[in-house]
């Protein structure tokens, strides 16, 4: 046993310790916590959240102006000055906050049409042509071909207007002619002729100017107000009424087309973006009256977006509203939950019908239901076009018509509007006239006649394909890329739903076979469990023992044929209603036994294989699906898309589809075609006989103008005293774009 060694030898030998007071390692020392009792007050405390604090040093700073506004008055009127009624009510009490004062809320709703801005406190909005015009070399009639589309130079009609479209509106015009007569409305064999030859006859007469009481106000392009600077332009009203032949020429821009931006029309990104913030500037100033731009940091602003939305819109929205106009808080609300407030409903299937788009979307409790939610491409602007097409055919005697030319535009619009309609008792030989007003010409008075055209064009909605479809999707993802997931790059990040994704798998089966094959599960919106497939087609499946109770059931897809069945075409069939997809509980796609892939799929794998598919359709990236489900346009009946909006939002539950059946409201001014709501009643009765006692479509509450359903309910949601949803300037400076992700009362 070795002795201790005194402290001389150790100095002796060099070995001596010493101590310099310098640690071995500068990582700070962390004490070992108590396994047996430890606590933590993260996240349990309000000025550990962002927001909460926000607004609690909000409601501090306004009760310190609150008091030095007290001691100013106080010492100006050396008296007795009473308590704002917040403070006398005490900490429990409620709390004002400083969005109470609606008139300081800017609500925007804009359309591809129109927009409609106003204050949260104002009973209507100012309704705006989301139109600018600006100095150009050329006018858009002299730019593109004209609308309707038809070969000018041919000799027939059906050469003219082409042999597959003629063929459609000459089958229409006959199924017309039996649905009235089984419905015991009179029809005479020779109404058609009649208005062919009338119209083929009819010359225009000439009217003078001081005999025209109904003189157009056309725009004076020398009042522009910097004639000499790029960024000068009009807009709204005035823009539509610059008269075509103008010196200098202008053209016509409109920012958003079938209810995203109008990629095909701009060269640039930035041209597109500019024109938004253009349009927005000059509504601020001139149609609500806030002419100077430091006046707006003292507003707020709710803006509505559509149901179904491309996120990068939405972020270069919040851009502008924070970085451009400096709106001191701004906030987002969906179209169909905007319209759930102005109607007052807690529960409805929301049919807005647009100009260029319609949405449907079903709301419970104030929210909307993600699957649910459906954007078909067209609307009151393709059943004005399709009018027209339509008296053309029928010896239209104003043969030169263009909605390219602006004055055309607004002939035909007027002509839509006092003219057609969905009453078959409506529907006989009339005789009227139309005056052309074109600027520096007389105006011309024309006599027409005509017969079933009002009511076939828009018949149009449950027959989409005798609209004009073919340009809709041109110039997609030209100029702005889809966005992608924060966390992976490779996947499509903007919102999907699995009725909107049976509205394409429909008109593009491959896209069914691929949600088979559970690849929609990186496409739908993150943060969600998702949807197994789409199979709407059989209400019985046999993976988790849920029995089936269809009456008749229907063959898988692929079975038999290589196309598989159109889900959305089997609602009703049998008596009852398809299931939606397996999700929340519903029945599962099954993985083993009888649906194993005989091209090697085995039992255990998660990949559901499609008799007749290949193999690498099924290992897709999501990226390319994104691409393929991109390329095709969602265009299909007005009626097929409610039941399968309906469907999904129920998940099975009868009760529900029963309950949401009598509660459809129709919205959006292509909905205000007379008699629109109880034929499309009538439609949905036809596809579901079993439920036709149920089935109730409605206008909005309270008779209140389709139009600006949207709009008062994004009001009324601005003057909520408890909303959590507004994003501050400080907010979006620190966190950028991600900030909708914790604010946005909807899964983003």
């Amino acid at each position: 046993m070795v002795g201790k060694v005194s402290e001389r030898v150790l100095l002796r030998e060099g070995l001596e310790r010493t101590d310099n007071g310098m640690k071995q390692t500068s990582w700070p020392d962390v004490v070992p916590i108590n396994q047996k009792n430890y606590y933590t007050d993260y996240m349990k405390r309000d000025d550990q959240i962002l927001s909460l604090r926000l607004q609690s040093e909000l409601n501090r700073d306004r009760l310190v102006q609150s008091a030095k506004d007290r001691d100013r008055a106080l010492n100006y009127t050396n008296g007795e000055v009473p308590l704002p009624l917040d403070e006398l009510q005490g900490d429990d009490g409620p709390t004002t906050t400083a969005y109470a004062d609606p008139s300081k809320v800017i609500v925007i709703h804009p359309g591809s049409q129109n927009l409609r801005i106003g204050f949260a406190s104002d009973a209507l909005p100012k309704t705006i042509p989301m139109v600018l015009a600006t100095k150009y070399p050329q006018t858009e009639s002299e730019m593109y071909e004209a609308l309707p589309r038809r070969q000018f130079e041919a000799r027939t009609n059906e050469q003219q207007y082409g042999e597959d479209w003629s063929k459609k509106y000459q089958k229409m015009c006959n199924d017309l002619k039996t649905d009235m007569r089984a419905n015991r409305r009179k029809v005479l064999p020779n109404s058609k002729d009649l208005v062919l030859n009338f119209n083929r006859r009819t010359e225009a007469e000439v009217i003078s100017t001081h005999n025209d009481p109904l003189q157009v106000d056309w725009t004076d392009v020398k009042t522009l107000e910097d004639p000499d600077s790029n960024a000068s332009v009009f807009i709204g009203q005035q823009a539509l009424r610059i008269p075509d032949d103008s010196n200098p020429k202008f053209k016509l821009w409109w920012p958003i087309q079938h209810g995203w931006m109008n990629e095909d029309d701009y060269p640039t990104k930035a041209h597109l973006f500019n024109d938004i913030e253009t349009l927005l500037d000059r509504a601020l100033r001139y149609d609500l009256g806030l002419k100077r731009s430091t006046e707006w940091k003292q507003y707020s602003c709710v803006f509505v977006i559509p149901d179904l939305y491309d996120k990068k819109y939405v972020e270069q929205i919040l851009h502008l509203c924070v970085e451009w106009f400096e709106f001191s808080k701004i906030s987002f609300i969906q179209e169909s939950m905007a319209a759930s407030f102005g109607a007052g409903y807690t529960q409805a299937c929301v049919v807005d019908v647009g100009a260029q788009k319609t949405s449907i979307t079903c709301v419970e409790d104030g929210l909307c239901i993600e699957d649910s939610r459906i954007n078909l491409k067209f609307g009151g602007y393709d059943v004005t076009e399709t009018f027209i097409k339509m008296m053309l055919y029928d010896n239209f005697p104003y043969q030169e018509i263009n909605l390219r030319r602006r004055y055309d535009f607004l002939l035909a619009e007027e002509l839509k509007i006092k003219y057609c309609t969905l009453s078959q008792a409506n529907i006989s030989v009339q005789n009227s006239d139309f005056h052309v007003r074109a600027p520096n010409q007389p105006t011309r008075k024309y006599q027409f006649k005509f017969y079933d055209e009002v009511i076939l064009a828009p018949m149009g909605f449950y027959d989409p394909s005798i609209f004009d479809n073919s340009t809709k999707l041109r110039g997609r993802r030209k100029l702005i890329e889809r966005s992608y997931n924060a966390y992976d790059v490779e996947v499509p990040d903007d919102p999907t739903s699995a009725a909107q994704f049976a509205v394409l798998s429909h008109i593009a089966p491959s896209l069914n076979a691929h949600t088979l094959a559970g690849a929609l599960n990186d496409l739908a919106t993150p943060g969600k469990e998702k949807p197994l497939s789409f199979n709407f087609l059989a209400r019985g499946d046999t993976a988790a023992g849920t029995p089936g109770t269809s009456k008749a059931p229907s063959p898988a897809p692929g079975e038999g044929t290589g196309t598989p069945v159109p889900p959305p075409f089997v609602f009703g069939a049998g008596g009852g209603s398809p299931a939606p997809s397996g999700r929340n509980g519903t029945t599962p796609v099954p993985t083993s036994g009888a649906a194993a892939a005989p091209n090697g799929t085995g039992a255990g794998s998660n990949t559901l294989a499609v008799p007749g598919m290949p193999a690498e359709a099924i290992q897709r990236t999501p990226k390319s699906m994104a691409a393929e489900r991109d390329a095709v346009l969602p265009v299909v009946p007005l009626d097929i898309a409610i039941m399968t909006s309906i469907q999904n939002a129920a998940k099975g539950d009868e009760k529900k589809v029963r309950e949401l059946m009598g509660s459809i409201m129709v919205i959006g001014g292509g909905a205000k075609i007379p008699h629109f709501a109880p034929y499309l009643e009538e439609k949905l009765k036809a596809r579901r006989p079993d439920l036709s006692e149920r089935i109730l479509v409605s206008r909005s509450a309270r008779e209140m103008d389709e139009q600006v359903v949207v709009w008062k309910g994004a009001s009324v949601f601005a003057k909520l005293s408890t909303n959590d949803s507004w994003i501050t300037n400080y907010e979006y400076k620190m966190l950028g774009s991600r900030v909708i992700y914790h604010k946005a009362l909807w899964q983003y």
